[in-house]
């Protein structure tokens, strides 16, 4: 078979820690290429992707292409990837085309077959969460991708029944594959415990509860801010009333994040709620393992990778019990319902109160991470594009 996989996700891989799809596109394709000598393939970047970035995909069975008309896209909008993108699919002669994200679309003029990696249907299952230009964008993507995909990828069952509810895709047609995990990136940080704690200025002593990811509707922040008020008032010192946690909302800004620094002052937390940005990935070992527990209330999640983070240094995690969360996490996380901010504060408590439940919690964690296996997972991959050929 001659195997085209869309790698444009990929901007940075010599750095093996790329965020979301651009990691699960890495390690996919990374694992196909160690699991498979005796098939093509033909790996599409982005022209802004160096040559020397790409060289650890070289081998005798890959060709690298760079999508050579990206720089037209402001003179041919929409219309460039149509006729340009079908030509330059079409002339490689390929018995299937992968893209792992329906938001990096195959020109619909393609007429080969193609496989469609769906990561989440968040913008269809709570739309409210997302401005309505973005939500439009989404959805436009995912339905075009799903009506012209001959099998589609889920990376969960929670997925794969959204796909089929709100799409009527054929059941048949949909194969759930788990991403994996690689434990490397969480063996050991490069950077030391004390430089990445007094950087963020969590070093004064006092217990942190953590939380990692966009700082975005979707994460339920509010809610998580009006449970730590909660937690905190019920741990405050007699007379003093000052808590000895504090929260660190580790992550980059999206859409409404400057509000949350008000609504935080505005609940009375502000000088409690510590804001990092964005975390390099040396920084995130230190930051888990040092965390008292994990907290990830999302209103959605497609996978939850963060949650295997967490299992992966052995902090103890609190997480929705909504979407593909239960999926992932098993029986290691306190799950909670996201839309109960009482119930979010009374897991808090339960956690900072109870030192076995933690390390219960941290002993399942460590089990639960072996069903996430990235090699498993290129396998089942290969099969599905055998499928399409037999």
């Amino acid at each position: 078979m001659r195997i085209g996989i869309d790698a444009r996700t990929i901007l940075n891989p010599e750095k093996g820690d790329a965020i979301g799809v651009g990691h699960y596109t890495y390690q996919l394709i990374r694992h196909l290429l160690e699991i498979d000598k005796e098939n093509e393939y033909v790996l599409f970047f982005d022209w802004r992707v160096r040559e020397k970035d790409v060289k650890k995909f070289s081998r005798p069975n890959v060709k690298i292409k760079f999508y050579p008309f990206s720089d037209y896209k402001k003179y041919l909008p929409g219309a460039y990837n149509e006729l340009l993108g079908t030509a330059t699919l079409v002339r490689e002669h390929l018995d299937v085309v992968h893209t792992t994200s329906a938001m990096s679309r195959i020109p619909v003029a393609y007429r080969g077959k193609t496989v469609v990696t769906i990561h989440d249907l968040a913008a269809y299952k709570v739309p409210e969460v997302f401005p309505k230009i973005k939500r439009t964008r989404i959805r436009t993507s995912l339905s075009l991708m799903v009506s012209h995909a001959n099998r589609i990828i889920a990376v969960s069952e929670s997925t794969e029944k959204d796909i089929r509810e709100i799409f009527g895709y054929p059941e048949n047609n949909i194969n759930v594959i788990y991403s994996g995990f690689d434990r490397r990136l969480f063996e050991e940080s490069k950077m030391s415990r004390e430089k990445v704690l007094e950087k963020y200025g969590v070093n004064n002593g006092r217990k942190y509860i953590l939380f990692l990811g966009t700082i975005e509707p979707v994460k339920n922040i509010t809610r998580l801010f009006e449970a730590f008020k909660l937690f905190g008032e019920s741990r405050a010192d007699v007379g003093s009333g000052k808590s000895e946690y504090k929260l660190v909302m580790a992550g980059k800004n999206g859409w409404l994040a400057s509000e949350y620094k008000q609504i935080a002052k505005d609940l009375g937390i502000a000088k409690d709620v510590i804001f990092t940005g964005y975390i390099i990935g040396d920084e995130l070992v230190p930051l888990f393992k040092n965390a008292d527990f994990f907290v990830m209330p999302s209103l959605y999640e497609g996978f939850g990778m963060t949650v295997l983070e967490a299992f992966a240094t052995g902090t103890p995690v609190i997480a929705s019990n909504v979407s593909s969360v239960p999926e992932v996490a098993g029986d290691a996380a306190f799950l909670v319902d996201p839309l109960s901010t009482q119930e979010i504060a009374t897991a808090m408590t339960r956690l900072a109160n109870d030192e076995n439940l933690k390390n219960e919690l941290r002993e399942k964690g460590k089990k639960q991470l072996e069903k996430f296996d990235w090699e498993k997972c290129a396998r089942e991959t290969l099969e599905v594009y055998k499928s399409l050929n037999r």
